[in-house]
């Protein structure tokens, strides 16, 4: 496995770690600023994400 395809599974792997997080907070009725916190570390989590899978996309066909 490259350093590439490692960094892309690394992002990925940390919006879904974020993702589940959130929703195990929600299923037992957490705290709202909690949820709101973990709403926004998901979308940047998958603001890098999608720029890193680009990123590597142009690096490899460049």
């Amino acid at each position: 496995m490259t350093f590439s395809n490692t960094l892309v599974s690394v992002a990925v792997g940390a919006v879904a770690i974020v993702l589940l997080l959130g929703l195990v907070n929600m299923l037992r009725g957490g705290s709202a600023n909690t949820s709101q916190r973990l709403m926004r570390l998901r979308v940047v989590l998958q603001f890098i994400a999608i720029i890193l899978i680009v990123a590597v996309l142009w690096w490899r066909n460049g």
